[in-house]
C-alpha cells in the first residue's frame, strides 16, 4: 500500500472542510481494471496520477486495444465474445492472482453491477472499487431497488415488481396495469435489455428479445414490467458515500436525449428543474443510499413528468458513462474518489462544499449510421482526429471551461462487432448552457472520423434544433424529430456558406497548382475567377450557381448569389477539418474530396458540390445521372454482426412486417422484417455465421 496523494480539486475541498479530515488509510499499489475501451483508459489516467500501477485484461479480439497499451501490465483472458472474457469471473479472478493486485475496478457494464462478482472479489481478500455486494444486491437489482425506494418514501412507477416467468404471466400482469408498458431487465443498464410494448404482440416480442439481450449483456435474463410515463424526462442524481457514514449528492444530470433507451447526450445541470424540485430529488437520492448503507459512487435515476412530479426509476451501483459532466461542474474526480473510498478513506468535504459551477455537455460518439436508422458500423478507424483538448480526465477543470475527449480508440484501431458501438465521449464545459452548446458544436465540426460511420453530424444537427436549444425535450425527442433516422443535408441557412467554402478551397488548390514550376508551355494550370458551383440531389436534380473568387493577400474573396464571403483559411490544404474566419468571425467546418466533388459540412449540414468553369458546367448538364439501384430481391445484412436466427425457410410465404432474421451486433439484437409480401427463394446464410455489411441473408422470388 502507498501513502495518499490528493488531487488539486480534492486538496482544495479538504482545506475548506475542517470537520472532515482525510483518513490515514493508505492507497493501493496495483489495481486490475475488469473492463475495456474508454472507461478502462479513463481509470488508468486517474490511477497513474495517483501513483497506482494498473493491470488490463483483454480477450484475443482486443489484443491491440488502446487500454492494453496504456496499462502497466496486461493479461489475456480468452476469446472475443464478452461471455468468454469480460463476463467470465473465473478468468478475471485468475488474472488477479497472477498479477498480485490489491483491488479491482469494474468500470461500467459487464460485471460492474454483479453482486456475485463483488462478493467473489471480496472473498479473495481484494477490494472491490465500488459498493459491496450487499448494496449491489439491494440496489443494483432494479426489482429490489424499487421495493427499497418505496420503503424510504420515494415515489415509484406502477408495475409488476417481480421476475416474469412466462409470456402468459406477462399478459396477465399487464392486463391489470394497462398499456403502454416498459419491459426491463432486472440486472440491466445502459439501455440494454429494455423494450416498450403498446399491445400484446409487442409485449410477446419484446419479452423474448429483452430476455435474450439481457442474458447476452449481463448473464441474467430476469425481466419485469412497469407502466410507461408519457412525455417523461430522465434525470439522475449522482451520489458519493464513504464507509464512515458520510454521504453527499453531486447534483443532477439531464439524460433525456435517448434513442432506443440509450443515452446520447447528457448535460449538467438539468435545464428543466427548478431549485425546489432539484433539492427534493437530491434529498431522496441521498436517503435511498443511506438506507442501503451505500458506499462509493452511485446514481439514482428518476423519471420526471411534465409537471415536475418525479418517480424513482432505478439505481446504478457503478460509475456512469456520463460521469464527466458531473466532474466538470464540481471539479471532483469520481474515479479518484471510488479508489479512495474502496481503500477506506473518508470524504474530505461535506454537502455545503460541493460547488456547482457552469454547464457541461457530453455527446456519445458512436460507430453507427444515422442515415441507415442508426445501424451499428464496424471496421478500422482510417482517420481519427479528435478536436484539441483543453480539459483532461483526472486533472482540474480550467476556470474558463474547455473540451475533453474520453476515448479508448486511436487512429488505425478497430471498432469490433463484439462490444458496444461507442468510440469516445466528447465533453464541453462553459459558463452557461448557450455557451456550452456553441462550444460543443465547434468541437463536433472539428472531429474527424473516417473508416466507420459515426453519429457526429447527427449530434451537430440535434444541437442546432431550436427545441433542444430552448430545453424543450423529453425521452421521446429523437423518436419524434428523427423517426426515419438522419441524413445530413444542407439546411437553407447553411447552403450558401457551404458552397462558398467549397469555392474558397477550390481556389486555394488552383493557386497551388498554378505555382508549380516546370509546367508544359500552353498547358499550365490557370486560376479562373469566374466559376460555377454544381450541386445534385439524390434524384439527380441539378442546381448551378455562378460564383466569382480571387485571392488577395491571405484572404479568399468569394461572391455567390450577390453575397460576399471573405475567407481567411488556416491550416494545410490536406486537412479535412478546416478553420479560419469569415469576415473576421471564427468558424470550423470539414471539407474533403469525394470523387470530383467537394463534400462540405458544418453544424450537421452537408452537401457535395463540384466547382468548375462556366463552360464545364454547361457540358456537365449533358452527362447522364445514375440513381442507386434498389435491392428488392434480397435481404441484406445492414451491419457486420452474428446471425443469431433465421426465422423462415425456402418456399415459405411471408407477409409485410413478418420476422425474417435476427442479427446481433455490439451487444444489441436487431430484428429484420419483411418490407412487403413475398416468397422466400433461398436462404444464403447460416445461423451463427459472422456477417459482413450488405451480405445476402436470403433471397426472394
Amino acid at each position: 500500500m502507498k501513502p495518499e496523494s490528493l488531487s488539486a480539486g480534492t486538496m482544495q475541498a479538504a482545506q475548506s472542510a475542517p470537520a472532515i479530515r482525510t483518513a490515514a488509510a493508505p492507497l493501493f499499489d496495483k489495481i486490475l481494471i475488469a473492463n475495456r475501451g474508454e472507461i478502462a483508459c479513463r481509470i488508468i489516467s486517474t490511477a497513474r496520477r495517483m501513483g497506482i500501477a494498473t493491470v488490463a485484461v483483454y480477450p484475443e479480439a482486443d489484443s491491440d486495444a488502446h487500454h492494453v497499451r496504456l496499462a502497466d501490465e496486461a493479461v489475456c483472458i480468452g476469446a472475443g465474445p464478452a461471455r468468454e472474457s469480460y463476463l467470465d469471473m473465473s478468468r478475471i479472478l485468475d488474472a488477479c492472482r497472477r498479477t498480485g493486485v490489491q483491488a479491482v475496478h469494474p468500470g461500467y457494464g459487464f460485471l460492474s453491477e454483479s453482486a456475485e462478482f463483488s462478493k467473489r472479489i471480496e472473498t479473495e481478500g481484494l477490494a472491490f472499487i465500488g459498493p459491496d455486494h450487499r448494496s449491489i444486491a439491494a440496489l443494483g437489482d432494479k426489482i429490489a431497488a424499487k421495493v427499497l425506494a418505496a420503503q424510504t418514501g420515494g415515489g415509484v412507477i406502477a408495475g409488476w415488481n417481480a421476475p416474469l416467468n412466462s409470456v402468459a404471466e406477462a399478459v396477465e400482469k399487464v392486463a391489470g396495469i394497462g398499456y403502454p408498458v416498459m419491459i426491463k431487465a432486472s440486472a440491466g443498464g445502459g439501455g440494454r435489455g429494455l423494450r416498450v410494448a403498446r399491445n400484446e404482440a409487442e409485449l410477446v416480442e419484446g419479452l423474448r428479445s429483452c430476455q435474450s439481450e439481457a442474458r447476452i449483456s449481463f448473464g441474467d435474463d430476469r425481466v419485469f414490467i412497469e407502466r410507461l410515463v408519457p412525455r417523461a424526462r430522465h434525470i439522475e442524481v449522482q451520489i458519493l458515500a464513504d464507509a464512515h457514514g458520510n454521504c453527499v449528492h453531486l447534483w443532477e444530470r439531464e439524460c433525456s436525449i435517448q434513442r432506443r433507451h440509450q443515452k446520447l447526450i447528457e448535460e449538467a445541470p438539468s435545464p428543466f428543474l427548478d431549485e425546489a424540485t432539484r433539492a427534493r430529488m437530491c434529498e431522496q437520492a441521498v436517503a435511498l443510499a443511506r438506507a442501503a448503507n451505500y458506499r462509493s459512487v452511485g446514481t439514482v435515476e428518476f423519471l420526471v413528468g411534465e409537471d415536475r412530479s418525479f418517480y424513482f426509476l432505478e439505481m446504478n451501483t457503478r460509475l456512469q458513462v456520463e460521469h464527466p459532466v458531473t466532474e466538470a461542474i464540481t471539479g471532483l474526480d469520481l474515479v479518484e474518489w471510488m479508489i479512495r473510498v474502496a481503500a477506506g478513506q473518508r470524504l474530505t468535504f461535506d454537502q455545503q462544499q460541493v460547488a456547482r459551477r457552469g454547464w457541461a455537455l457530453e455527446c456519445r460518439i458512436n460507430a453507427d449510421d444515422p442515415s441507415r436508422n442508426f445501424l451499428p458500423s464496424a471496421g478500422r478507424l482510417v482517420r481519427y482526429l479528435p478536436p484539441a483538448q483543453t480539459m483532461e480526465a483526472a486533472e482540474p477543470v480550467p476556470a474558463d471551461g474547455g473540451v475533453r475527449v474520453d476515448s479508448g480508440m486511436r487512429e488505425g484501431g478497430t471498432v469490433s462487432t463484439f462490444y458496444d458501438s461507442m468510440i469516445c465521449k466528447l465533453i464541453v464545459h462553459a459558463a452557461d448552457r448557450n455557451e456550452c452548446i456553441r462550444g460543443m458544436r465547434e468541437a463536433l465540426d472539428a472531429f474527424v472520423i473516417r473508416g466507420v460511420s459515426s453519429n457526429i453530424a447527427f449530434h451537430a444537427d440535434l444541437l442546432a434544433n431550436p427545441h433542444f436549444q430552448e430545453g424543450r425535450f423529453d425521452t421521446g425527442f429523437i423518436a419524434e424529430h428523427y423517426a426515419n433516422g438522419f441524413t445530413p443535408m444542407a439546411r437553407p441557412e447553411e447552403q450558401g456558406f457551404l458552397m462558398a467554402l467549397a469555392v474558397a478551397v477550390h481556389l486555394r488548390l488552383q493557386c497551388r497548382a498554378a505555382s508549380i514550376t516546370g509546367q508544359m508551355a500552353g498547358y499550365e494550370a490557370r486560376v479562373g475567377a469566374d466559376l460555377a458551383v454544381v450541386v445534385r440531389d439524390g434524384s439527380g436534380s441539378r442546381t448551378v450557381v455562378s460564383a466569382w473568387a480571387c485571392l488577395q493577400d491571405d484572404t479568399v474573396h468569394v461572391r455567390l448569389d450577390g453575397v460576399d464571403y471573405p475567407f481567411a483559411l488556416a491550416g494545410s490544404l490536406r486537412d479535412i477539418a478546416v478553420h479560419g474566419t469569415l469576415g473576421g468571425i471564427p468558424f470550423r467546418a470539414q471539407v474533403e474530396r469525394v470523387g470530383l466533388a467537394y463534400q462540405v459540412s458544418r453544424n450537421g449540414s452537408r452537401l457535395q458540390a463540384r466547382v468548375m468553369s462556366p463552360r464545364a458546367a454547361e457540358l456537365d448538364a449533358t452527362m447522364p445521372f445514375r440513381t442507386a439501384r434498389l435491392q428488392a430481391k434480397a435481404l441484406l445484412s445492414p451491419m457486420a454482426g452474428r446471425l443469431m436466427e433465421v426465422s423462415v425457410a425456402a418456399g415459405q410465404r411471408v407477409c409485410a412486417g413478418e420476422r425474417l432474421a435476427v442479427v446481433e451486433a455490439m451487444k444489441m439484437e436487431n430484428v429484420l422484417v419483411a418490407n412487403e409480401d413475398g416468397v422466400i427463394a433461398s436462404v444464403m446464410a447460416r445461423k451463427g455465421e459472422n456477417l459482413t455489411v450488405d451480405q445476402v441473408i436470403l433471397q426472394f422470388r
